[in-house]
């Protein structure tokens, strides 16, 4: 499952939510008539359930939704805090240069001069930009690094290869 966002509050009393997108173009959600919700964002996919997506528009800088299986404001309440997610075959197409944080996950990252820096861990979405996690090794002696997710810094990015070509060095 690729996780999408959060379910942030309830939004009205007929049932609305109130999502908080991990992604730049939510808006692109609304072509998928279901959605999947579970309070654990790193859940089998035997534990999303999924729910009929009835309306779905931008609010704000996130977005409001109505689900066909939440009628009312309790039941939106109930849901409240879910992570969101599809399966990667449900989602829209990407275009050229654009990723799910899902697809990058677990992608090896080395930098210009060839050393490897580690693994992606996960992204965060800071704002401004969103930044790799990338972890070099285990245990106590593990390295994370934080790297912008932007093109002054990612040089490549080959989903086949499963591997990240970046411009940052290994002692930053």
């Amino acid at each position: 499952m690729i996780v999408l966002g959060r379910i942030v509050a309830p939004f009205g009393v007929q049932g609305w939510i109130k999502i908080h997108p991990f992604g730049d173009d939510p808006a692109a959600w609304r072509k998928m008539s279901h959605w999947w919700l579970s309070r654990d964002d790193n859940a089998p996919a035997a534990q999303w359930k999924q729910y009929t997506l009835s309306a779905c528009r931008t609010h704000g800088k996130g977005l409001v939704a109505a689900l066909a299986e939440v009628p009312d404001r309790n039941a939106a309440e109930a849901i409240n805090g879910f992570y969101i997610a599809a399966p990667r075959e449900a989602l829209p197409a990407t275009e050229d240069g654009e990723y799910y944080w899902g697809d990058l996950v677990g992608l090896t990252v080395d930098n210009e001069a060839g050393e490897a820096l580690g693994v992606v861990g996960g992204l965060l979405s800071t704002g401004a930009h969103d930044v790799l996690q990338v972890r070099e090794s285990a245990g106590e002696d593990a390295v994370e690094r934080l790297i912008p997710f932007v093109a002054a810094y990612v040089l490549d990015v080959d989903l086949a290869a499963r591997h990240i070509r970046v411009s940052w060095e290994k002692d930053w």
